[in-house]
């Protein structure tokens, strides 16, 4: 069984045990969250439920491990024949969620 899910505008596929990072969001290490945003789900006998947008009454159930520092992102700018160049960058903070259960 797996899910694909939307969490800060990006999509996920979970499956229960596997670690995911998400975009980061307000939760203490150990808490309990549930996500509802199930765009996709494919059941232990292979039946496919695909939403529009979400998939109704479906939840993915997880914990939160703790958080982590996404890739480092360099932004370089240049205008031609100007003199003009910049260098620019950031990581994001993660959110490391341990998927429990995918309820339907």
């Amino acid at each position: 069984m797996y899910a694909i899910i939307q969490s800060g505008g990006r999509q996920v596929k979970v499956a229960p045990g596997v670690v995911v990072e998400v975009d980061n969001f307000t939760a203490q290490p150990g808490e309990q969250i549930s996500i509802d945003r199930v765009l996709f789900l494919e059941r232990d006998g292979g039946e496919i439920v695909a939403g529009s947008p979400f998939v109704p009454n479906a939840k993915v159930v997880g914990v939160v491990d703790g958080t982590a520092r996404g890739p480092k992102i360099r932004v370089f700018r240049k205008k031609r024949r100007k003199g003009f160049r910049r260098t620019r960058g950031h990581r994001s903070t993660m959110v490391r969620v341990r998927i429990t259960e995918i309820l339907v």
